[in-house]
């Protein structure tokens, strides 16, 4: 990234400023501003997330919003409720109360001498969420968004429930929440209130998980705040970016398709991370585009914003398989529109094991095939959503293909583009009333090496709704169809597509309550994949973006060193597998403000053998905050989820500590019925 040290604008900081919603609770914000906005005011763009601008956030935040400020725009950062150095308590995600702070915060803002009138939110992932779910509700002076990394559909297209089968992500989210929303605010900023707001946040914390779980049918609690239900609700201009490696690569197509506002969409090869932070790279001069997006919408520049195409993506070249790249060759690829004219939906059959291209003869039906996964197929998986550390893409599938049914095509005569949502249709039976498949597609390189190129879920009890499921009659054949993340992916000649089955994918997806056998039969039976023709000409240029750009974060100092996991271990004598996952920063000082944060996440997922009823998965966090000579404080926490054929068990854990010594404990075991989860 280039630093740039000259903007067109000087501009100021605040660090802490109070804004009082209705009810009396103070949020707390940080600005930046030109300082001529004292005297000429200027168009504020707002970002509200929990995740505490005043340390954990605030190098990534010192990149974009003093750069945004620099060229003429006053940026607003919040904490949300009950975060950070706000006041109050966050007991879930995305509810009601956020959505009218945030309606209050753009009031507030708009009105501030500095300000004249016009708003736009940002931000990504919570911060995505949090501009699309207000846009919906049309706030009067928010004029247009950029969002990145997010989803319209809280219920299937986010961690919690992919085609009606519960990610582990779905855990490892509550487990991240549990912690930041249980951290205490910084003494320095709010002085000796901060005591009573921690316990206050203790007092009132209970793991997220358990009210996910109480909800695993899409019904009221999930639609809330899911633009996907109303698609016109949406009236300002939308700037939608997201990766192909993050676990929200399905948003920005379905948003472009859906709204009826001026849009732009951006996916490049990224994990969840800006795209001028963008890893895998290559990144991009995103901050470019924001303000531009900026000028256009909220100053009313004519700078040929909309111009060009509606979708740039970049089209992913074939790589070996790896659990991270530093880069992902490919090129830019422009659509005019989305759904794109230029892509055709093609089916290819499915029989015997293979998949039967275009110019193939179609070979005559064979006998159905069954598959009972074990519960190994999944461990190379990787991570629901990428976030690049440690290390947590799929790794080769070959040893995953083993335990699934496999489907291949003939080595490729010619390059095959694809771009968008595959999808399988099946006729199936089972053997059990609750069962899930997963669908993978693969790139095959000529020595066999397997490359997931993307995958989708069916619990297939949501077959036909994810309202009201049914459970399977054993034995009777069901249709179904599996629809897959989109991808832009190129697979060379020579290469193989390899369509590959399974009834498990743990620890990536929580299996169903017991084995199950499934039979494929071939009516019917195909694999259809959106192609994009390669020579396409798109108007765009070689090189259509900057390089990335942003302004010099303050210093960090790094205390003790970071420790990144990412292990498989099976024994072979009591068949015990488990995968390790270990996140730790390190101590890390803030030389901006002084204050000394740690922090560490450790997950596990364990089983024995096939027996389902030994599935666990544990997320435990530890966040220490600290200043020499005085400040020291330390939250602690574990949630264990278990379950057996009928009911999910939780069991976790709160510990705060001051000085040492513990302050605060709770404990939860708690219950809920499986419901077809």
């Amino acid at each position: 990234m280039r630093f740039v040290e000259q903007l067109p604008y000087e501009t100021w900081e605040e660090d802490h400023v109070t804004i009082t919603m209705a009810d009396g609770v103070r949020l707390s914000a940080r600005i930046w501003r030109p300082v001529a906005s004292d005297l000429e005011p200027v168009p504020a763009v707002v970002e509200t997330i929990p995740y505490r601008k005043n340390d954990l956030t605030s190098t990534r935040d010192a990149i974009h919003h003093p750069y945004l400020a620099g060229h003429g725009y006053a940026c607003v950062r919040v904490d949300l409720r009950g975060t950070g150095e706000s006041e109050g308590i966050l007991p879930d995600e995305y509810l009601e109360q956020e959505q009218r702070d945030a309606e209050e915060v753009l009031a507030w803002v708009a009105a501030q001498p500095w300000c004249d009138g016009n708003t736009g939110m940002m931000g990504i992932s919570w911060g995505a969420f949090a501009a699309l779910q207000t846009a919906a509700r049309r706030p009067e002076s928010l004029k247009a968004i950029v969002i990145a990394s997010f989803t319209d559909d809280r219920y299937a297209d986010d961690m919690h429930y992919l085609g009606g089968a519960m990610l582990s992500d779905n855990l490892a989210e509550a487990g991240t929440m549990f912690a930041y929303a249980t951290c205490p605010p910084d003494p320095a900023v709010v002085g000796e209130r901060w005591r009573e707001m921690w316990q206050e946040r203790l007092e009132a914390a209970r793991p997220w998980v358990l009210e996910w779980l109480r909800h695993p049918h899409r019904d009221a609690y999930w639609r809330h705040a899911s633009l996907s239900e109303d698609y016109t609700r949406l009236r300002c201009p939308v700037l939608a970016s997201s990766g192909w490696a993050d676990g929200y690569s399905n948003a920005v197509t379905r948003l472009l398709a859906g709204a009826d506002v001026p849009r732009k969409g951006l996916i490049g090869p990224w994990s969840h991370k800006l795209p001028h932070l963008g890893e895998p790279g290559p990144a991009i001069g995103y901050l470019q585009e924001v303000v531009a997006w900026w000028d256009h919408w909220l100053k009313g520049v004519d700078n040929g914003v909309m111009d060009g195409p509606m979708l740039r993506t970049w089209m992913q070249e074939s790589v070996p398989p790896s659990t991270s790249y530093e880069e992902r060759p490919g090129r830019w690829v422009g659509e005019p529109s989305w759904p794109s004219p230029r892509i055709k939906e093609v089916a290819y059959p499915l029989r015997g094991a293979a998949i039967v291209m275009a110019d193939e003869e179609e070979a005559p039906r064979g006998r159905p095939r069954t598959v009972r996964s074990p519960l190994s197929v999944g461990q190379f998986a990787g991570k629901w959503a990428s976030y690049n550390a440690p290390p947590d893409l799929p790794y080769d599938q070959r040893e995953e293909d083993g335990g699934s049914l496999v489907f291949e095509t003939a080595p490729l005569t010619e390059r095959l583009e694809i771009l968008g949502a595959p999808s399988v249709d099946l006729e199936v039976s089972a053997s059990a009333p609750v069962a899930q498949v997963t669908a993978r597609i693969s790139d095959v390189d000529p020595d066999g090496r397997a490359t997931r190129v993307t995958y989708g879920v069916l619990n297939l009890t949501h077959r036909e709704s994810d309202e009201h499921p049914e459970p399977l009659e054993p034995g009777r054949r069901y249709r179904a169809r599996i629809t897959l993340n989109g991808v832009g992916q190129a697979f060379p000649p020579g290469h193989r597509i390899r369509l590959s089955l399974s009834t498990s994918y743990w620890p990536l997806v929580w299996p169903a309550p017991e084995p199950v056998l499934l039979t494929v039969h071939e009516e019917g039976a195909a694999l259809t994949l959106p192609v994009r023709p390669p020579e396409e000409p798109d108007g765009l240029p070689e090189a259509p973006f900057g390089e990335p750009e942003g302004c010099r974060p303050p210093p960090v100092t790094r205390l003790t060193e970071p420790e990144q996991a990412w292990n498989v271990t099976r024994s072979l004598v009591d068949y015990h597998s488990a995968l390790d996952i270990v996140k730790d920063r390190g101590l890390q000082r803030y030389e901006a403000n002084g204050i000394e944060v740690g922090l560490r996440a450790c997950e596990r997922y364990a089983s024995v053998a096939d027996d389902f009823a030994s599935l666990s998965g544990r997320s435990a966090w530890t966040m220490t905050f600290s200043r020499p000579g005085g400040w020291d404080v330390r939250v602690e926490t574990s949630t264990v989820l278990t379950a057996d054929a009928e009911e999910f068990r939780v069991d976790a854990t709160l510990d705060g500590y001051e000085d040492g010594r513990r302050v605060f404990s709770r404990t939860w075991n708690e219950t809920v019925p499986r419901n077809l989860a």
